[in-house]
């Protein structure tokens, strides 16, 4: 298939009263439909930045992201953060739904669209819960259903289980690929667990310390659907080894 996100030579630069500080430097790869990449690598070799270019919130210094030959910001994006951030005032429904009231209003189609997705993330029932009542990883699945009412093109995902604990971690990974499996969006995603990212992911790109580019890019030849249960069998851990020795061979930044 013919790619649909592109980053070519991209470098980014913060400024900084000191010269600049380069988060991200000559990184090029490209992203078909459907594709589900996790990006890992050492903490601040420039995950995130990237990902707020792909969403075209910032702009590279060098370089170009385009989405289908245009810049990033073409791109209806749904982006998912490593806290749930739900307003408080709002219930489940009426956070999912304000994506929509903010693009000019909700009608019958996007509250039905809602109530597919509340049962897609396994929340029927919760459409009028506060997220005071809710665990975290029921408010990531609202967090996951508000980024996918508007239909983005691409679904961008920054260590969106980082904040939970390990067995609720591993289930939201399954949730995840469960709910991948049933919308088949474009998926970029930033987590530091190999295990998640050989799970969920079609590739997996390692990115170096600072100034981060792209050391590996590995393809995830395991057959989907994927289950839980193939953490246990010897491709899958034979494909988190080469990732880890990977990671294991960058120099420290």
């Amino acid at each position: 298939m013919e790619p649909i996100l592109l980053c070519r030579h991209v470098t980014h630069t913060f400024p900084d009263g000191n010269g600049g500080l380069q988060a991200l430097n000559d990184l090029s790869f490209d992203v078909c439909p459907q594709e589900f990449v996790c990006v890992l690598g050492p903490s601040g070799c420039g995950k995130t930045t990237l990902l707020r270019l792909l969403a075209g919130l910032l702009s590279p210094t060098g370089g170009q992201v385009l989405f289908q030959g245009q810049p990033a910001s073409a791109a209806r994006t749904g982006f998912v953060f490593q806290s749930a951030n739900l307003m408080p005032w709002r219930t489940v429904l009426q956070n999912i739904l304000l994506p929509l009231e903010l693009a000019g209003g909700v009608d019958d189609t996007g509250r039905r669209e809602a109530a597919a997705l509340i049962e897609l993330v396994g929340l029927s029932g919760f459409e009028q819960a506060w997220p005071a009542d809710l665990s975290g990883g029921m408010a990531q699945r609202v967090a996951i259903a508000r980024a996918l009412i508007h239909d983005p093109d691409i679904l961008l995902l920054d260590e969106p289980f980082g904040a939970l604990d390990a067995l609720t971690r591993d289930r939201m990974g399954s949730e995840l690929l469960r709910i991948w499996q049933a919308q088949r969006k474009t998926v970029v995603m930033v987590t530091h667990s190999i295990s998640e990212a050989v799970l969920l992911a079609d590739r997996v790109l390692v990115l170096t310390p600072r100034p981060g580019t792209l050391a590996v890019d590995q393809k995830i030849a395991l057959p989907r659907p994927r289950v839980e249960e193939m953490r246990y069998s010897a491709d899958f851990g034979r494909l988190a080894r080469e990732i880890k020795g990977a990671i294991s061979s960058l120099p420290f930044s």
